[in-house]
């Protein structure tokens, strides 16, 4: 079965009728679109789309003026970030946020940070690591170790962030978000200033944490072959407006996104 050839059936997110405004600088107009359970969900669009403010909405990021948000099943009022986080959702970003200092594991461990169990020791504990405490950090760096062999990242895992090529630290980002278990992971132009073979990487890895895990994936993306090779559907907005949707094909037929970003003649 083709990517293309797969049927989502139960919805994760919508987005109804959102609209975000910076003074009087319209970013989101009024876009409604959802995001199935178990998809790969492409929002593609020219620069100035409004694409990052949507992920910034869905993540709690921004709080839109008019419209809603419903992840599964509930009306989100007003979420922060960490709140989003806690429920299942996890983010990358455009340019790169990582801890440069610290290691590539100690990276991935911040994003075990809402899964410890912060009831389970007490300070005492925590401050001199015996007992529970141990234990729970042993079964994170398990855990954690993990991700670092799917992403095929051992040799890396003790290197600094900040000493590693653009690419790896890419990868090391998405291993964080990973590391969150999340139900629905945000992908901020995770391909964005690489070179060939590591588009070809993380294309493999995006669909393998789709298959392997059965995360649902929303993504950013200015590379054309690869959104149209690895998405279910896409959603284009164009200044601030939702000007298609649907698979791949009948996004890339549509003479509106043609006109607007994809520049083909009629």
């Amino acid at each position: 079965m083709s990517v293309q050839d797969r049927v989502f059936d139960e919805t994760l997110l919508s987005v109804e009728n959102i609209s975000l405004s910076f003074g009087a600088v319209r970013a989101i107009s009024d876009v409604s679109f959802n995001i199935k359970k178990g998809e790969i969900r492409a929002i593609i669009g020219p620069n100035g789309a409004g694409k990052t403010s949507m992920l910034n909405c869905i993540n709690g990021f921004y709080h839109p003026q008019l419209g809603e948000i419903i992840y599964k099943g509930a009306v989100r009022k007003q979420m922060k970030p960490y709140e989003t986080a806690a429920n299942g959702v996890a983010r990358t970003f455009q340019n790169v946020a990582l801890f440069r200092g610290m290691t590539t594991l100690d990276n991935l461990m911040t994003g075990r940070n809402l899964k410890f169990n912060k009831w389970k020791t007490c300070l005492l504990a925590a401050a001199i690591f015996v007992g529970p405490t141990r234990d729970e950090e042993r079964k994170h760096r398990a855990f954690v170790e993990e991700i670092i062999k799917f992403l095929e990242i051992e040799a890396i895992r003790k290197t600094p962030v900040g000493r590693l090529p653009y690419g790896l630290q890419k990868r090391v980002e998405l291993g964080r978000a990973l590391a969150a278990e999340p139900e629905l992971l945000l992908l901020d132009e995770p391909m964005a200033g690489m070179n060939l073979e590591e588009k070809q990487d993380m294309c493999r890895f995006i669909l393998d944490v789709n298959d392997e895990f059965g995360t649902t994936i929303a993504l950013i993306e200015h590379d054309m072959g690869v959104v149209m090779d690895i998405s279910d559907r896409v959603v284009v907005l164009d200044h601030g407006s939702k000007i298609a949707d649907g698979t791949p094909d009948e996004v890339k037929s549509n003479q509106d996104v043609i006109d607007a970003y994809l520049g083909v003649p009629h």
